[in-house]
């Protein structure tokens, strides 16, 4: 590293991480270099010319390493971006990913037309939708279930860190321990929605790193599909809304089980690469 700028250590960086089939090297080697010296981009671009520290080298060195390894860089960094907000994530949660972004829109279509909406956000993992729309409306009741301690704990820092109070966490098999009595406005999932045997061909960003039990949809992928909505009337007001992220190929299968459970007004919306990526509708 010998009289090595910043700008050099992070095209050194992005070769090497060429080699090992890394998409967007240089971006992912920018942002860890980033990391590991502390600065923004505007104090990088100011200083690309600068010699780079040592220590802030062997620091970025052993980010490009994991890198290299397919460690996700959100893992690496230990934060991502979601609906312009600031999420911890880790090796519990499912990593927030832009598609889900159209999820929230969604939702928040129809949430934005009522005083306090009730929500529940049903596998919640990191708690990004939930906590994304609680952001964004005065809501009522917001809660948000999955069955992972460990995810609900990362859920919870994040809830704090974002600054929402008014939304609760349970631990809960689906609806097992969602307590009676209580209906919602709104049940959004992005449940875990993979063949069981196409887990095995997904990326290694994915299939080693996020959780095995975020991924798993069953045979079929559409275990959680079926579940989630023939338990749903019991939790939704009359007119109450159920909104799913969806696999691209699953929009038909999963706006059938919906009209099978007492749906209608259901929708199949596409996201920006023209994919069949949210269904929703609405309890008769």
């Amino acid at each position: 590293m010998a009289d090595m700028t910043n700008r050099e250590a992070v095209k050194h960086g992005a070769r090497f991480l060429e080699q090992f089939g890394i998409e967007n090297a240089e971006h992912d080697s920018r942002e860890l270099f980033m990391e590991a010296s502390g600065m923004n981009m505007t104090r990088y671009l100011l200083d690309a010319s600068k010699c780079v520290d040592k220590a802030v080298y062997e620091k970025f060195e052993g980010f490009i390493a994991r890198r290299g390894q397919h460690e996700p860089l959100q893992h690496i960094l230990g934060k991502t971006w979601f609906f312009g907000h600031e999420f911890i994530v880790n090796r519990d949660v499912l990593v927030p990913r832009p598609d889900t972004e159209l999820l929230v829109e969604q939702a928040l279509s129809e949430l934005k037309k009522k005083e306090r909406p009730d929500v529940l956000d049903m596998c919640t993992g990191s708690g990004c939708i939930i906590i994304s729309l609680a952001s964004e409306i005065n809501m009522g009741n917001g809660m948000g279930a999955d069955f992972s301690d460990k995810a609900l704990r990362t859920a919870k820092i994040n809830a704090e860190k974002n600054g929402v109070e008014n939304i609760s966490f349970v631990r809960s098999d689906l609806f097992k321990n969602i307590p009676s009595g209580i209906s919602f406005d709104m049940i959004v999932s992005n449940p875990p929605y993979i063949e069981t045997a196409m887990i095995e061909t997904l990326s290694e960003e994915v299939r080693l790193f996020d959780p095995y039990e975020a991924l798993d949809g069953d045979g079929d992928g559409l275990k959680f599909y079926r579940e989630i909505t023939a338990a749903a009337p019991a939790f939704l007001k009359k007119g109450g809304w159920l909104m799913y992220e969806i696999g691209c190929s699953q929009a038909e299968a999963v706006s059938g089980i919906m009209s099978e459970t007492g749906f209608g007004d259901i929708k199949v919306v596409k996201d920006l690469a023209g994919l069949d990526r949210v269904v929703r509708g609405r309890l008769k």
